[in-house]
């Protein structure tokens, strides 16, 4: 088994009993997503293993012993590094960390992370042409702060020297200023 199968059994398992927020989807859709959308833009097969578990730190009872015994200290890495550092923070704290920490990581950190807002992004958008405005209140931080966190991030995304070599970037920043605009 390669290991992007063995990557796909292992989130699949740590995420099995989860739902994306405000739906019946299961969660891991989302890691299958941004692997597919790093995999579209013809990352490696490293980048898109740390897609696969970029949320298994944050989200289950995975360790990061358990992930490099299984992934190695560079697929860690990276999803460590797409993980928020300090849930008792507030909202604003994390995400500004975020945004903050975004220009200076290395490029598979930043397509990783960007890949993963995209694909959100395009769920939120889906899911506000479904229910509308009322589709805000599934989240602790409506759209005035949705919007600031994803412009902040296109704009972050952005700063990097070689953003302009990566088209995932560009793709975000279109789909942030359509959405938010």
């Amino acid at each position: 088994m390669n290991v992007v199968d063995v990557a796909i059994e292992f989130a699949a398992t740590a995420h099995q009993s989860q739902y994306r927020k405000g739906s019946g989807t299961p969660y891991i859709s989302h890691p299958f997503g941004v692997a597919m959308l790093l995999s579209s833009h013809n990352c490696s097969e490293e980048v898109i293993v740390a897609a696969l578990l970029h949320d298994v730190l944050e989200d289950t009872d995975t360790t990061e012993q358990q992930l490099a015994a299984k992934f190695g200290p560079q697929v860690t890495a990276i999803v460590k590094s797409c993980s928020e550092p300090d849930k008792t923070l507030s909202w604003e704290e994390r995400k500004t960390h975020t945004i903050e920490s975004i220009p200076a990581s290395p490029i598979e950190i930043r397509l990783v992370a960007c890949a993963d807002k995209l694909h959100n992004l395009r769920s939120m958008k889906r899911d506000y042409e479904a229910f509308g405005p009322d589709f805000w209140a599934r989240f602790k931080r409506g759209e005035k702060e949705q919007s600031w966190y994803y412009k902040s991030l296109a704009e972050a995304f952005d700063k990097a020297d070689d953003s302009s070599q990566y088209p995932l970037f560009a793709e975000f920043a279109r789909e942030v200023k359509a959405f938010f605009s």
